[in-house]
């Protein structure tokens, strides 16, 4: 039952990711009322982009946990481990998607390095 149960947040990910760039996002931005933020929309179409795949990387986190637990593999380490790196992937999305002019990668990256230096 775990197995399918992060199989299906892992599908619902690839899903979320795909059909919300294709059908949600893709359109959104092709509006020409989007809010102009630091001189352009370049930095609100990439802020909208990274927080929506976001999503998707943290319902990945919870399927590898998932996955873990049912093999009788979680522990404290362990969790705080796959945290840190779903912080460090979600510090590369703000990089990326808005050439780091959105600040959130700093939190992400400290959350990511604490959580990995304090696990057990």
């Amino acid at each position: 039952m775990l197995t399918i149960a992060a199989i299906l947040l892992f599908i619902t990910g690839v899903a979320h990711s795909y059909l919300g760039e294709r059908y949600i996002l893709i359109r959104l931005f092709k509006r020409d009322n989007l809010p102009t933020l630091f001189g352009g929309t370049d930095f609100t179409t990439g802020t909208l982009r990274f927080v929506w795949h976001l999503l998707t990387l943290v319902w990945w986190g919870i399927a590898a946990l998932v996955m873990l637990a049912s093999g009788d593999q979680l522990q404290a380490g362990t969790v705080l481990r796959v945290f840190s790196i779903v912080a460090l992937l979600s510090g590369l999305f703000p990089l990326c998607f808005t050439r780091g002019r959105h600040l959130s990668w700093i939190v992400f990256f400290a959350v990511a390095a604490l959580l990995w230096l304090g696990s057990p």
